[in-house]
């Protein structure tokens, strides 16, 4: 029973990831000949959904500059979500050594995850923006 609930969350999971891909991924796959050009195509996906976090959290901040009980609490919330980001990958690829485990396609599963929960993360802080009230 319990395999079957793991198959059933990796597939909603993959579904949700791949079916949501953007243009930049689409098209350097379309061109990648090699598992190793896959891996870079991932960990540029990884960087830009970074990156997107980033600027969106950046514009945050300085949206709430004034206020230092609102910077704290967005501060210790990204803290703790990159905890569950990390501890999430780590739980979908427990295996001592993921190479053996894994094969050559583990660092573009873990980016493109990576991505994935990146992007519903910045939905998860676009959120906060639109529900921010001052606390002084």
């Amino acid at each position: 029973m319990r395999s079957f609930v793991i198959v059933i969350v990796l597939v909603g999971v993959g579904y949700r990831g791949f079916g949501q891909t953007p243009s930049e991924y689409q098209s350097c796959i379309g061109k990648a000949q090699t598992q190793s050009e896959l891996n870079i195509c991932a960990s540029d996906e990884a960087a830009r959904a970074d990156s997107a976090l980033s600027t969106v959290y950046r514009g945050f901040l300085a949206k709430i500059a004034g206020d230092s009980l609102a910077i704290a609490k967005l501060r210790e919330a990204e803290t703790a979500w990159l905890c569950y980001r990390d501890a999430y990958i780590a739980a979908v690829y427990p295996a001592r050594d993921k190479q053996l485990a894994y094969g050559t396609e583990y660092p573009m599963d873990v980016d493109l995850l990576s991505a994935q929960l990146t992007r519903e993360h910045l939905a998860a802080i676009t959120y906060l923006i639109n529900a921010y009230q001052p606390t002084q």
